[in-house]
């Protein structure tokens, strides 16, 4: 299942919106060790940066075929070991992980789709006790030259109640002076427990 107005404009225009390091390292990426979800990897911008600042596997997600070969042909090019680029209807048929095996999920870009608490429930299943989702979207509160019609485009509070919702805890917004079209949160699964193993294919997951 698409999300709605999920079309990708040419690759160069779109990179140039963001500064994926910088994003990832406000948002706590590098503190993943033991595995780290992407739903919908598009051209693999923000994968190639979470594959070098995390310390455990990528699950880089997307419906897209021609999204899933962009960015596995990317994830050669870096010669990077550590990621899995699958194809999958991750809204439809969920992400096919394990419960509880991954501390680090990220939802950029995509809480416009329908059922944002469905996604979110989706997150929190994988997410370890602990484990953190990173969220960022396009701003409503300026002009921003992409992003989703204004009438689904979700505002930060949106997303904090979505999360809520769907059992997270909030930490803290990011005003991403580095991304400036767009604004960041970062939610926490509550809670404290045993970690999980992966079950997508990675080599050595389980």
């Amino acid at each position: 299942m698409k999300v709605r107005e999920s079309g990708m404009p040419e690759e160069v225009y779109w990179n140039a919106f963001f500064n994926p390091r910088c994003i990832l390292e406000k948002l706590d990426c590098a503190e993943s060790s033991r595995g780290l979800i992407e739903f919908g990897c598009g051209y693999g911008l923000f994968t190639l940066a979470a594959a070098q600042l995390a310390h455990g596997p990528v699950f880089a997600l997307d419906i897209e075929e021609a999204m899933v070969s962009a960015t596995a042909e990317k994830v050669r090019g870096e010669g990077l070991s550590n990621v899995l680029v699958e194809r999958r209807d991750f809204i439809a048929e969920g992400s096919g992980l394990a419960d509880a095996c991954v501390d680090y999920a990220m939802l950029f870009n995509i809480l416009h789709l329908d059922d944002p608490i469905g996604l979110l429930r989706e997150a929190f299943r994988v997410l370890a006790p602990g484990g953190k989702v990173g969220i960022i979207h396009w701003r409503s509160d300026i002009e921003t030259p992409r992003g989703p019609s204004l009438s689904i485009r979700p505002r930060p509070e949106d997303c904090r109640s979505w999360g809520e919702a769907a059992g997270f805890v909030f930490v803290r917004s990011e005003g991403l002076s580095c991304c400036p079209y767009h604004y960041g949160l970062i939610l926490e699964r509550p809670g404290s427990g045993e970690i999980g193993l992966c079950e997508l294919g990675f080599p050595g997951s389980a």
